[in-house]
């Protein structure tokens, strides 16, 4: 069954290495590195039809340099991911995923943290014309957009963050909201058309807050917005000892019976993750979680999560309520 998969941190990988700050070892090959949970074999033999490539730079990264090292990350993404694979195909609009042949693979680029732009809107639009169609505000830090998951403080969008949900909504832009503080996620989702939740699971089974409580899942359904559950071991249970792939279906659970059936997807959060669940541990394996996911809903349901609902929602899909 294909998957789409709204997240990984494959650029960041080929980044941090090519800088010689992981592995200690040459450029990793996109194609089969097994450094790589999301390398292209691994997609394929997953069968994964559409990924999600973060753009992603560190909050101490000094700003002067935070532009460049997101442009160096879109660079592998054209040099690497889809430059060396032709069947790997770039998504620059929702309509693309539509022409994928069989065999081909979409890459989608969106950015993890306003961080790498700044206050500069001239290079927020520039990574829409480079063919970025999700922009998530922060990571867990305070920037100039907002307040992350991870800011003591808890503030909401600044003007700036409102400006940018405005303009993401302009470009038929995800705005993801799963880095984002609650008060933050509230003002995004009074203003966005088209929110996500790229990886994130249900607070209520684990009380991280990377993860959504009942009332903002309510609100992303009403929204028409999308909940992609991750694979991080700390978002799935308080007990990290002995996660299996039930203990994430639980959290799909959850979001249905919240009336997301309709909403659920997977954001897997591969090459961002340390710690895996058995079975589950790279792209080659997404087929074992549809298996899991068959002993207990309907293949329709199934295809779903897997990937019909993120075709139902993609931006432009749906009337916005």
């Amino acid at each position: 069954m294909k998957i789409i998969d709204t997240h990984c941190d494959a650029l960041l990988k080929l980044q941090l290495t090519n800088r010689k700050f992981m592995f200690n070892e040459g450029p990793l090959n996109y194609i089969d590195s097994d450094k790589l949970d999301t390398n292209f074999q691994r997609l394929q033999q997953g069968e994964v039809k559409v990924q999600f490539f973060a753009i992603f730079v560190y909050p101490d990264i000094p700003s002067d340099e935070k532009w460049q090292h997101a442009l160096e990350q879109v660079d592998l993404f054209y040099t690497q991911v889809i430059g060396t694979n032709p069947a790997m195909k770039h998504i620059r609009k929702w309509e693309d995923i539509d022409a994928l042949k069989e065999g081909e693979i979409g890459a989608v680029l969106t950015l993890e943290g306003a961080d790498a732009f700044g206050n500069d809107l001239a290079k927020l639009r520039h990574l829409y014309r480079l063919g970025v169609l999700s922009i998530g505000l922060t990571w867990n830090n305070a920037n100039l957009c907002a307040d992350g998951a991870g800011e003591p403080r808890g503030g909401g969008l600044t003007l700036l963050g409102k400006d940018v949900v405005q303009l993401n909504n302009e470009h038929r832009v995800f705005t993801d909201v799963s880095h984002l503080s609650e008060k933050s996620f509230w003002d995004v989702i009074e203003l966005a058309q088209f929110p996500i939740a790229s990886h994130s699971n249900a607070r209520a089974l684990c009380d991280h807050p990377r993860n959504l409580y009942d009332e903002q899942i309510q609100a992303m359904i009403k929204k028409n917005g999308l909940i992609h559950v991750v694979f991080c071991l700390d978002f799935i249970k308080e007990d990290k000892s002995n996660v299996m792939m039930p203990d994430l279906i639980k959290h799909i659970d959850h979001l249905c019976s919240l009336g997301g059936a309709g909403h659920v997807g997977i954001g897997s959060d591969f090459d961002g993750i340390s710690d895996y669940m058995k079975d589950l541990e790279n792209a080659s394996k997404f087929q074992n979680l549809i298996n899991e996911l068959q002993k207990h809903y309907t293949e329709s349901e199934v295809e779903g999560f897997a990937f019909r609902n993120f075709l139902e929602h993609r931006p432009g899909m749906l009337a916005v309520t």
